[in-house]
């Protein structure tokens, strides 16, 4: 999964006069990292998958791997931005991305109390954001292991 070159270059922040917020699946080593927020009061203690706002002009997948880098001290890629979106209020619209870590160990910088990786199996195992809740069956689709090949019957 990548970015393609139209999701890359597309946007302005904005959906259907709803500014974008970006969170980040972020993948790695068949885990997913999932942030316990801190604040504002009505979120702290509940996860999310990090992220933020994106600034006006900026295309999601830049406004995530700037969040991350703010929020994290990590690089990443953003990949796929995963099906679907929820309406945070009515001028803000979350949109799901997968995303690559490529340099630095996650650290909670801002806005976090706590970071957790977490298998498919695992991804009930903390209470997380109503806005969250429907990207984890996508995400826990691409943590699944393959299947295993099947054997060939002899002729």
């Amino acid at each position: 999964m990548t970015v393609t070159e139209d999701d890359a270059n597309s946007g302005n922040g904005e959906a259907g006069g709803r500014r974008i917020v970006v969170g980040g699946a972020l993948l790695h080593r068949g885990r997913v990292l999932a942030a316990r927020r801190s604040a504002p009061a009505e979120t702290a203690g509940r996860w999310e998958f990090p992220g933020g706002k994106a600034e006006p002009g900026e295309t999601p997948a830049r406004a995530l791997e700037r969040e991350l880098r703010e929020e994290l001290g990590i690089e990443a890629r953003a990949l796929a931005r995963l099906p679907g979106a929820w309406p945070v209020r009515a001028d803000l619209e979350l949109h799901i991305w997968t995303a690559e870590l490529l340099a630095g160990t996650p650290e909670p910088l801002q806005d976090h109390s706590e970071l957790r990786w977490l298998t498919a199996a695992e991804l009930d195992d903390v209470d997380w954001l109503d806005q969250d809740r429907f990207a984890l069956p996508h995400v826990a689709a691409l943590l699944a292991p393959p299947p295993a090949p099947s054997a060939a019957l002899p002729t």
